[in-house]
């Protein structure tokens, strides 16, 4: 198939109300989505990207009235990917367990990114927007690791998109997942507290790093077996892969993490039927909001992990 290049000037555009309080990344990833996302990061890193004439981090919320300047851009795209199979977008169609004017909530399945991209042909986001070909407004408010999975919330216009997010930096989002950790839990809830740093370039990867990002999470034992522990975990902060890095630190890893977890112990509780990893998003709370009521939504944990547990406890 041949590859069309085509060359993008430089050019400023004047952010307005609409577009306040977006990520500045999640800006360019949608502005230039035929680029692969390194390439974007690369432009942010290098300072070929300009807000008021200075440079910015990758996540500086975009304001009404800032003078963004971004730079000229060959465009190589990849060949297409083409439109998604019916079975894949009826599967996450078939995951929708709420849908309004405003919001979709989806079950998200493990295994299923939530965007393309890195070798992913088809995400969560790409397979709805398949899905709903009319819809004029899609877009992720949050995002879940490809493993995990349960609760992924989308937004169904700018609005309740920067509602959500003004809700998420304050903290006032309530994320409840469902985890099981290595080793039996002594005692009863632990409040944890490290400093995460993670990587852009490359395969994404965090580790704990005193000049990272404060992540705080509330570890609660549910149910004690012979050698893990089904925990309930709700966290404050949304770093990436911060539950799977807080427990390993611990000395508590996620039972099916191959990332951060423990190869030997893996190995023994895929014979037992977990070949996946444990982590699911079992709920999640969202406050009153102007033109948004309170709610709770939740996602049942998947038949396989019950199957696991089940089994474990005999």
């Amino acid at each position: 198939m041949e590859i069309t290049r085509s060359y993008r000037p430089a050019e400023t555009i004047f952010i307005d109300d609409a577009r306040a309080g977006q990520r500045l990344d999640n800006f360019l990833f949608a502005r230039f989505r035929q680029l692969p996302r390194g390439r974007v990061y690369k432009m942010l890193r290098k300072g070929e990207v300009r807000i008021n004439g200075g440079r910015v981090k990758q996540n500086y919320r975009l304001r009404a009235g800032d003078k963004l300047r971004l730079p000229p851009v060959r465009l190589e795209p990849r060949p297409e990917a083409g439109a998604a199979s019916p079975t894949q977008v009826e599967r996450i169609a078939s995951r929708i367990i709420h849908q309004d004017a405003n919001l979709i909530v989806i079950d998200k399945p493990s295994g299923m990114a939530v965007h393309g991209g890195s070798g992913v042909r088809h995400g969560v986001i790409e397979l709805l927007r398949q899905a709903m070909p009319d819809e004029p407004f899609l877009e992720l408010v949050h995002r879940l690791d490809r493993a995990t999975s349960g609760c992924l919330l989308l937004a169904r216009n700018r609005a309740t998109l920067n509602a959500l997010h003004e809700q998420l930096r304050d903290h006032r989002i309530d994320k409840t997942y469902l985890a099981l950790v290595a080793g039996r839990w002594r005692g009863g809830s632990r409040r944890i507290e490290h400093q995460l740093h993670s990587s852009s370039d490359g395969p994404r990867k965090t580790t704990i790093d005193s000049d990272g990002k404060t992540a705080i999470s509330t570890f609660k034992p549910l149910r004690r077996l012979a050698d893990a522990t089904l925990m309930e975990v709700n966290i404050e902060t949304g770093r990436t892969h911060q539950i799977r890095v807080q427990a390993a630190e611990i000395g508590h890893p996620l039972l099916g993490d191959d990332k951060y977890g423990d190869f030997e112990r893996n190995r023994q509780w895929r014979k037992r039927g977990l070949r996946r990893l444990f982590l699911h998003a079992a709920s999640i709370a969202l406050p009153a909001a102007p033109g948004l009521p309170a709610r709770r939504f939740t996602a049942p944990l998947p038949g396989e992990l019950e199957q696991v547990l089940e089994e474990a406890a005999q």
